[in-house]
């Protein structure tokens, strides 16, 4: 039986599987559309949609640059011990890659998109939950692109769990960095020049330029970077799960409450 365009959507409409997965299991069932739906259920994939309701606020940030752009991004698990998960690690890498490449303006648009596997990011990452088993989100990044007298500082802090972009003006790589990680430790009022208005900008920049530097109490950071001949253009810190409302019970707890669900 020839599988439509329409059996497809029937399917992603019933189960919350990609695109890709619902073709795939109606050919495998000759376009039977309940043992579709079992097929799904096997193979866990249905279970992804299931979860969306689901607080996911471990994970990592991740950051990937070039010599034009580079991308800071954080991506969402519901536990700190699938964060770790190197099966995790690659997603994150992924998106990023596919995000430096195509350059979305949001996440919405991001999740639309194909990567070069053929299915989309939401599918992607759809897909992802079916195999680890929780919910994953791709919850923000910040694209930045620098001009050639520009300079990109990374800094990822235990492991990814905060994660700094700074670009200077002039400078070196190593003095990036250097700045970058005193934002991941002090961290400065705000996140992005972005975010606030033009002369808040300056302010907050003064501030961050008269703080005490981390790797050397008895300079500042604008001392530092002035030595390097350069000027802090701007920085974007993340830091993995800020804002979100965490859930108060812990993994043991629900471990336990699903035990007795089915006593």
């Amino acid at each position: 039986m020839a599988v439509t365009a329409q059996m497809v959507k029937e399917l992603r409409e019933r189960t919350g599987a990609g695109m890709m997965d619902c073709k795939k299991a109606l050919t495998h069932t000759d376009g039977d559309m309940e043992k579709a739906i079992d097929y799904l259920r096997e193979n866990g994939i249905a279970k992804a949609a299931k979860k969306a309701d689901r607080v996911a606020a471990e994970g990592l940030t991740y950051i990937l640059s070039n010599d034009q752009a580079a991308v800071i991004l954080e991506v969402n698990s519901e536990t700190d011990f699938v964060a770790k998960n190197d099966h995790f690690k690659t997603l994150i890498q992924n998106l990023a890659k596919h995000i430096l490449t195509e350059k979305p303006n949001t996440v919405e648009a991001a999740a639309k998109q194909k990567m070069e596997s053929g299915e989309t990011v939401a599918e992607y990452i759809n897909n992802a939950i079916s195999t680890i088993g929780e919910k994953i989100s791709l919850r923000r990044f910040t694209l930045v692109e620098k001009s050639a007298n520009e300079t990109f500082g990374t800094y990822l802090h235990m492991g990814g769990r905060i994660g700094v972009l700074t670009v200077l003006e002039g400078g070196t790589e190593e003095v990036a960095k250097d700045v970058a990680m005193h934002i991941a430790a002090v961290n400065p009022k705000y996140v992005s020049r972005d975010q606030v208005q033009a002369d808040e900008i300056e302010r907050e920049r003064e501030v961050l330029t008269q703080q005490a530097f981390v790797k050397n109490p008895d300079e500042k950071v604008g001392q530092v970077v002035s030595k390097a001949g350069a000027t802090v253009k701007m920085f974007v810190r993340y830091e993995v799960g800020e804002g979100i409302e965490k859930r108060q019970d812990n993994f043991a707890e629900e471990v336990m409450n699903q035990v007795r669900g089915n006593e």
